[in-house]
């Protein structure tokens, strides 16, 4: 195989500066206002159903998005004073990715988002799609179980705990080095539907991946409610 010259790293910090927004989808909301106490002083937007989830745990979002079938068909009598109701019954985009289109007008920039799993299969999947396609344009970090996923489209270090589970899961094509792992890769390919990187081990306080092609799905240990943050490689001082 033949070996790729190697790339130039960012470094993937966790900053306790808040995120612009937390953006809550209709699907496995975190179950405990204790949650969502890190997040008082932040933009809280539903897509659409998860607003009365959010009632139901006396929360109120500044935002609910959507075509609003989920809050309007169940209940004519919805009320949330409280928030700002945006309606938008477009069909050609889901919910999750209206509240996307809507944080970058706004110039959110960081956004956590929460909810992106349950229901049925197809909307996970949708909204994995959703997800990758707007990574390019918003930074993007997913909480799901104490878990972050986050969108990787260039080399990076980042720091890990010791056993901390690591899984890199390519989207959809991604050729990557890595070191600081158990099962370390070496311009070796990830293929969705081939071969993925799930469910390996940091053996060291430091991993280092570098994407030679593609992009990949970096899923590690969540740090609530410190954000991550890329500082490009020419901003580091050697």
């Amino acid at each position: 195989m033949t070996d790729l010259p190697s790339q130039p790293f960012d470094l993937l910090e966790y900053s306790s500066v808040q995120f612009d927004a937390l953006l809550c989808l209709n699907g496995n909301l975190p179950n405990t206002k204790d949650f969502f106490d890190f997040f008082k002083e932040i933009i809280i937007i539903a897509a659409d159903g998860a607003a009365r989830a959010l009632q139901q745990l006396d929360i109120s979002p500044t935002f609910i998005i959507g075509d609003l079938d989920s809050i309007y068909l169940s209940d004519t009598n919805v009320n949330f004073p409280d928030s700002m109701i945006i309606h938008l019954p477009d069909q050609e985009s889901n919910d999750f990715e209206k509240c996307l289109i809507f944080c970058q007008e706004r110039g959110y920039t960081d956004v956590l988002v929460c909810g992106f799993h349950g229901g049925i299969a197809e909307h996970t999947l949708n909204n994995w799609s959703v997800l990758m396609r707007h990574s390019q344009l918003i930074n993007l970090c997913v909480y799901e179980k104490e878990r972050y996923a986050i969108p990787l489209q260039k080399s990076v270090q980042l720091p890990s705990n010791v056993g901390e589970i690591i899984s890199l899961i390519p989207q959809p094509l991604a050729k990557i080095t890595t070191s600081g792992l158990q099962w370390n890769l070496t311009n070796e390919f990830l293929e969705l539907g081939v071969r993925e990187g799930a469910r390996n081990c940091a053996l060291s306080e430091s991993v280092s991946i570098e994407i030679h092609e593609g992009n990949i799905l970096l899923f590690c240990n969540a740090r609530i409610p410190k954000r991550p943050i890329f500082i490009p490689s020419n901003f580091l001082i050697s």
